[in-house]
C-alpha cells in the first residue's frame, strides 16, 4: 500500500490537474474533469490548492489563459470572481479561500463512535443526502441524529470529510469524535483524509487540530455563484 504523502500527491494531480505546484506564484492549468460532475453532480468549473509556496488553479483548457490574467491581479483584488465567473460562464460568482488540512495520523486518544450508513435514508439529515460517500451519524437514545459526518469521495484516493453538529448537541466533543472515526475509515482504505474549512471557522479548525489535521498553511480555492 502506498503512503500517506503519495495518495495526497496522487489525489491533488487528479483534483486540481496537476502537482506539486510552482515554487513560487500561480499555475493555472488546463483540466478537462473542470467540465465534469463532481462528488454531488455538481460541475465546478474552477479548483485550486496552495501549499504556502505556490498554487495550482485548475479550469477548463480553453479558459487557461484568460484564468491566469484574471489571477495575476491577486486572488483579493475586487471584482475578481464576477469576472472568473464570466470567463467560466457560470455568471456573477465569488473567489473563495479556505484552510486545507489533511492527516496521516489521528489522535489515538479519540475513541471511535456513531453508526456508519452507506446510503442516505429519511432518518437522516437532509444536508447528508448529496454526499457520494458514506455518512457516520451519532444519534441519541431516540434515534435522533445530533451529529453526522459526510464523505466526499473526490477521486480514488482523496475523501474530504464535512461535519455538522445540531446546535443542542454542541460542546459534548461529536464532531471531534467523529471526524476522526471517519478519517481513520479513510486511512484504513488506503486513501487521504482532507478537511476543509474558512478561516475564520474557529470552532471547526479546533476540530481539526485535535484530531491531527494540522494547519501547514495550505489553502483551498474555489468559486461560488450567487455570491
Amino acid at each position: 500500500m502506498i503512503d500517506v504523502a503519495q495518495r495526497l500527491e496522487l489525489h491533488l494531480e487528479s483534483w486540481v490537474g496537476q502537482w506539486p505546484p510552482p515554487s513560487a506564484g500561480v499555475l493555472v492549468v488546463g483540466d478537462e474533469s473542470r467540465l465534469e460532475p463532481t462528488w454531488d453532480g455538481t460541475v465546478r468549473p474552477l479548483q485550486g490548492v496552495g501549499n504556502g509556496v505556490g498554487t495550482v488553479i485548475a479550469v477548463p483548457p480553453a479558459a487557461v489563459d484568460a484564468v491566469a490574467i484574471a489571477v495575476a491581479g491577486g486572488f483579493g483584488r475586487p471584482g475578481l470572481g464576477d469576472e472568473l465567473g464570466e470567463i467560466l460562464g457560470i455568471g456573477p460568482a465569488r473567489f473563495g479561500t479556505g484552510v486545507f488540512r489533511t492527516t496521516a495520523q489521528v489522535n489515538p486518544d479519540i475513541a471511535s463512535v456513531g453508526e456508519w450508513f452507506d446510503d442516505h435514508t429519511d432518518e437522516l439529515p437532509e444536508w447528508l443526502a448529496p454526499f457520494n460517500g458514506p455518512r457516520l451519524v451519532a444519534r441519541d437514545d431516540d434515534g435522533r441524529s445530533l451529529a453526522g459526518v459526510g464523505i466526499k469521495i473526490h477521486d480514488g484516493y482523496g475523501y474530504e470529510l464535512a461535519v455538522v453538529t445540531e446546535e443542542e448537541a454542541r460542546g459534548r466533543g461529536l464532531a471531534r469524535d467523529l471526524v476522526a472515526t471517519a478519517a481513520r475509515w479513510v486511512l484504513d482504505r488506503g486513501a487521504v483524509p482532507t478537511y476543509l474549512h474558512q478561516p475564520t471557522n474557529v470552532a471547526s479548525a479546533r476540530v481539526a487540530e485535535a484530531v491531527g489535521f494540522a494547519d501547514q498553511g495550505w489553502t483551498v480555492h474555489g468559486l461560488w455563484t450567487g455570491a
